[in-house]
């Protein structure tokens, strides 16, 4: 349910609460710091390698690679599994996934870089850095800052722009439409992690540079930790030899159907890159901004990415407070202060970094499928054998059920509210829904008439086609999600005086109250 800025009081009152809460668990925390050694460490990595071992071997998922760094070092890199069901190429240190959000800790260390050398600050506001950006409403346009995006406490709705990414459109005009969303909280109120929010933080971060993102990313960090497989364009990842596929469950075995381009939102999910090159970022991250005794970027900078900002609740695993810091999650759990970050595409990509800054210790670990809390499963088992010595309950189980839970539920109550009526109320003849409609958000969408049915085609050009299958009266269907192609959703027309349809409204776009499109023309 969307909360309206004006309802947001008691949470602007509760942020200094969160911040101070903040503040003693980080000093408990310290205070508590587990003692870790490189022998905990070394006698750990056998199991958290036997354990990638089955979950491949079990079908957990098709293919995995891991790294662990500990005081400096990479203690551990390896690739288990297959890049591709049904190919013989192995995943190795050096195969390159799809990171999806991990890519947001990632950018927040690139922007750090920026801070370091003064070219923008945590509090440049982002109408100095990129005046044609807008907000819904003027105050929180006139003062949103790098910070407020990078927090994800705009107000924007979380949702906000995915949706049209999914129709097509580029980031520019993403970015652009993001002013027609109301906001989900009020300004600095309220936590919504949004995509497309902490993209225009990236990328208007970049613009005093007068280069793109992209470049950015690789001269700020990449090319200087020597991060060769690393890039912020898909292109990129299709160029590279080594490369992990996407997989999704089909009839319950693992398939690689479906494609994701995210450059649209590539500062907050489009980075991909390999275990070999992330473990040198985790180097840095856990050493205040210095590999291989160089200082490379300025330690306040990287610093305040790692500050807890916006209150989270309770991990709904481990059942750590968790909190948003600047593109990283940070969580005070088992093993005290963790910097973490999860990633996932539901087309069939999960990924996770956790760093235990008290211990110097680091683990990444990446997988081509989608659901799975096996990254999870693995890091919070290793984490146990290394801190305790011994693993204190079964972390995959306990992760696949939420990942599992994710869609399921959403899927089989779609699937119930859609069930074939008894007795469905014919609807009017195909000419009466044929036509354009448009708004400013979604763009024109165009109903036609096409092989003895309707078709339905958004985006921009009409990209994106789905055909319509008649529910009831004026309601039809379609299947506007590729990873899930028999969850289906409504497009429900409104009638006019004329007896033609006068408005549309796409269910799968409407997810932000956006989805209503008004006739324009036949």
């Amino acid at each position: 349910m969307r909360q309206r800025s004006g309802r947001s009081s008691s949470r602007a009152r509760g942020a200094p609460r969160a911040g101070l809460l903040a503040w003693i668990l980080l000093a408990a925390s310290v205070a508590q710091a587990q003692t870790i050694t490189r022998d905990k460490v070394d006698a750990a990595l056998p199991a958290l390698e036997a354990t990638a071992q089955r979950a491949v071997a079990s079908k957990a998922v098709p293919g995995l690679a891991i790294a662990v760094v500990f005081e400096g070092a990479v203690v551990f890199m390896k690739g288990f599994g297959l890049r591709e069901i049904g190919k013989p190429e192995k995943v190795d240190a050096d195969t390159v996934f799809q990171l999806a959000s991990l890519s947001k800790p990632i950018s927040s260390t690139v922007v750090a870089a920026l801070v370091g050398e003064g070219t923008v600050s945590w509090d440049s506001r982002i109408v100095d850095l990129d005046p044609g950006f807008r907000l819904h409403d003027p105050y929180p346009t006139a003062e949103l800052t790098v910070r407020d995006l990078f927090a994800h406490r705009s107000g924007l709705p979380g949702s906000a722009g995915d949706e049209l990414e999914e129709i097509g459109y580029d980031r520019t005009e993403i970015l652009k439409r993001l002013r027609l969303a109301e906001p989900s909280s009020g300004f600095r109120a309220g936590y919504s992690y949004s995509n497309f929010g902490l993209t225009e933080g990236a990328v208007a971060a970049a613009k005093p540079t007068g280069k793109s993102w992209e470049e950015v990313a690789e001269e700020r960090l990449y090319r200087l930790l020597s991060m060769t497989s690393t890039s912020s364009r898909h292109a990129d990842f299709l160029n590279q030899p080594d490369r992990a596929e996407l997989h999704v469950t089909t009839n319950g075995e693992w398939t690689a159907r479906l494609k994701r381009d995210p450059d649209a939102q590539a500062p907050a999910g489009g980075v991909n890159s390999s275990v070999r090159d992330l473990a040198q970022w985790v180097r840095l991250e856990l050493d205040d901004g210095v590999l291989d005794g160089k200082r490379l970027i300025d330690a306040r900078a990287l610093r305040e990415t790692h500050f807890p900002l916006m209150a989270r609740g309770e991990n709904p695993v481990n059942g750590g407070t968790s909190f948003y810091g600047l593109g990283w999650g940070v969580e005070f759990g088992p093993h005290g202060l963790a910097w973490t970050h999860a990633g996932a595409f539901s087309v069939g990509a999960r990924t996770l970094a956790t760093l235990y800054p008290q211990a110097k210790l680091g683990i990444v670990v990446l997988a081509n499928a989608f659901p799975t809390g096996v990254p999870e499963g693995l890091a919070d088992s290793f984490a146990d054998l290394a801190f305790d010595g011994r693993v204190s309950r079964d972390w995959t189980a306990s992760w696949n059920a939420l990942f599992e839970g994710m869609f399921a539920p959403a899927a089989a109550a779609a699937k119930a509210k859609y069930a074939p009526p008894g007795a469905p109320a014919p609807g009017l003849s195909d000419a009466a829904y044929v036509g354009r409609y448009a708004n400013a958000y979604v763009g024109v969408a165009q109903v036609a008439a096409e092989n003895g049915g309707l078709v339905l085609r958004v985006g921009p050009g009409g990209k994106r086609t789905y055909p319509l299958l008649h529910f009831d009266r004026d309601t039809f269907l379609c299947f506007a999600t590729p990873e899930a192609p028999d969850w289906p959703s409504a497009v429900q027309f409104s009638i006019g005086p004329d007896g033609k349809a006068s408005r549309v409204t796409i269910e799968s776009l409407n997810g932000i109250g956006l989805g209503a499109l008004d006739r324009i023309g036949d």
